[in-house]
């Protein structure tokens, strides 16, 4: 392990931290002014992380700070700061920091703190597949695995598939694969979402239609299906097909012609027919709602597509890469999740799947107040979920007794919330929301006698969140 870099001008400062990080066996090297770091940089010399002072002669933290990161962008680097240099903890997070120490500081939360950023320095990524494969069909779980070795195995064919599952799976991705690894990986690749094209105009988007065919059909128009001659015909959604459309797509894989609407002269469909949808078929089937042949047409080979709850090992890759690729849309460091956060998010059956993880990253990357997301940093439809803990953390009635009060709060807040949205009161996001983490605070430091280190432990924060949070609210006021 490489060691980790203390610098400071005040000496006493550098010997603490020494000899704190000593008694934990872990390495250490010193520095007076940001400087000697540049210059042992320069040497070849690195470090597994980095603790610097925010105001030193000879130049300052911020300025190391971006030097950094544009040399060693994933170096964890924690920044020390006076109590109450609020700016500059701003300006530190915003350049990319681990966290912040406030001077004076505890020594064990602060070796607890630099071992935190020490293993997220150790943490191994990961080798990424290199061929340009999508995010969403990225996956280590069994599930996927399985998934792959099939598209795999459908490679060398052009045979109709079926694609099953969940909205928000990822199923036109896999329709995609299944494309670029066929043989008519050179021909194009056209998608149509029957459920989102009226009933009267999707007859005319599949086979697509003649001149003077009917009100409106003033040129000539080549419908899917000619679209995508040579390659292949991705039909989302195929479940909410009407029937008489049903038919006309059966008589087009049965014998593989078709006529534009209004036309007479048969067209030969040259496409390979991948279809996808949420619903279950076979109940469709027996309600009547879906042909039967048409469902024996369409599953010559069915690929089930798991949602995000059966591949939980791959939640963490497909979060990390997720926020990696926000990071990068808007321009800001990429944000990391703690081990708490990561267990809220493991815990989630995420109904929306990956496209709700997907959203959940973009969100994190805009609204979480600092680089290392925590648990109260994650938005509110994930505040409630707990990460699995043994089964016998705590007896069955306590637990049943939590759930009914936690039932029941929420159930005032939202006849509360209705009263109000009844009302017409403007801006309830920002109103209540202030006044809910008002509360959240003004009860811990109650309970705790006002320490606001054992206050933002028992909430499950940082000391510097709930310092924030306490100027933001105006609770610095608060009479005790």
């Amino acid at each position: 392990m490489k060691p980790i870099w203390i610098v400071d001008d005040d000496q006493s400062i550098r010997f603490v931290l020494d000899k704190a990080l000593a008694r934990e066996q872990l390495p250490a090297r010193l520095f007076a002014d940001p400087g000697e770091v540049l210059r042992a940089l320069d040497a070849g010399a690195t470090p597994q992380v980095l603790v610097s002072d925010i105001r030193m002669p000879g130049g300052g933290g911020l300025a190391l700070l971006a030097e950094l990161k544009r040399r060693l962008p994933a170096l964890p680097v924690i920044v020390m700061t006076a109590y109450g240099d609020l700016d500059s903890a701003v300006a530190s997070f915003q350049g990319g920091a681990f966290e912040y120490l406030s001077k004076p500081f505890d020594v064990t939360k602060a070796v607890e703190l630099i071992r935190r950023a020490l293993d997220e320095s150790l943490r191994a990524l990961p080798a990424e597949p290199g061929d340009g494969a999508p995010a969403e069909l990225l996956g280590r779980s069994p599930a996927m695995q399985g998934l792959f070795r099939a598209i795999g195995r459908l490679s060398p064919s052009s045979v109709t598939v079926l694609v099953t599952g969940e909205s928000g799976t990822g199923k036109e991705l896999v329709a995609r694969a299944l494309h670029r690894h066929s043989p008519r990986a050179g021909g194009p690749f056209v998608a149509i979402n029957t459920a989102a094209i009226p009933r009267d105009l999707l007859e005319s988007e599949l086979f697509g239609h003649e001149r003077g065919a009917f009100t409106g059909a003033q040129a000539l128009r080549r419908g899917r299906f000619e679209q995508a001659a040579g390659g292949t015909l991705f039909l989302d959604e195929i479940g909410d097909m009407p029937l008489e459309l049903q038919t006309r797509l059966l008589r087009v894989l049965s014998d593989g012609l078709y006529h534009r609407v209004g036309g007479h002269q048969p067209l030969e469909a040259d496409a390979r027919v991948i279809a996808a949808t949420h619903q279950d078929l076979e109940q469709r089937v027996r309600e009547g709602s879906f042909r039967e042949d048409l469902y024996h047409r369409l599953n010559v080979i069915r690929l089930r597509l798991p949602p995000l709850r059966e591949r939980r090992e791959d939640i963490a890759l497909l979060a990390r890469l997720f926020l990696e690729r926000s990071a990068r849309a808007l321009g800001v460091e990429t944000r990391r999740l703690d081990a708490a956060a990561l267990a809220r998010l493991l815990a989630f059956d995420f109904p929306g799947n990956v496209r709700q993880l997907e959203n959940l990253c973009h969100w994190l990357t805009v609204m979480a107040p600092a680089q290392v997301v925590r648990a109260a940093d994650l938005p509110p439809e994930l505040q409630g979920v707990a990460a699995v803990a043994p089964a016998a953390a705590a007896p069955m009635p306590q637990k049943a007794a939590a759930v009914g009060a936690e039932a029941g709060w929420l159930a005032a807040l939202g006849r509360e919330l209705g009263a109000r949205l009844e009302a017409g009161e403007p801006e309830l996001w920002r109103r209540l929301g202030a006044q809910f983490e008002a509360q959240l605070i003004r009860s811990a430091l109650a309970a705790t006698q006002g320490r606001r280190i054992e206050a933002a432990h028992k909430l499950g924060i940082g000391r510097n969140t709930i310092t924030r949070k306490i100027q933001e609210l105006g609770l610095d006021d608060d009479k005790p």
